[in-house]
């Protein structure tokens, strides 16, 4: 397995995780990774992905959302990207455009902060939603 800058090796079960959240874009819950993760782990234990999860955002491999006071959900994107939220049904997509980087710029000259990087979230209803309206 690789080594980190920072030190955190990449066992068999972060990579098993990695691959799991990488192949889907539907931003799921450290709860859905569990059971993605399960089909080819089966005794690994929930605490072990919880932990897991938070080791690799605080190594930046992936990324923790925080949308809309719901749970957390984990995007195997760690790129910078921005995201928007159905407010009917909770789905969670990426928005495909660039990251406004002027932005933090803009930010850092008026208010004096060193800007570390930003989160925007959009709000909507998704297609399927939509039509069901």
């Amino acid at each position: 397995m690789e080594n980190l800058p920072n030190t955190m090796r990449i066992t068999s079960q972060r990579q098993v995780i990695l691959d799991e959240l990488r192949k889907v874009t539907s931003h799921p819950t450290a709860s859905e990774v569990y059971d993605m993760v399960r089909k080819r782990l089966p005794r690994i234990g929930l605490g072990t992905v919880y932990r897991n999860l938070e080791l690799l955002t605080e190594h930046e491999l992936i990324r923790k959302l925080k949308v809309g006071g719901e749970q957390k959900r984990f995007d195997g994107n760690a790129a910078p990207h921005y995201h928007v939220r159905c407010v009917q049904c909770g789905r969670v997509d990426d928005v495909e455009i660039n990251p406004l980087l002027d932005l933090e710029q803009k930010v850092a000259t008026c208010s004096g902060y060193e800007i570390l990087g930003h989160h925007v979230e959009f709000e909507g209803r998704c297609a399927a939603c939509k039509t069901t309206s």
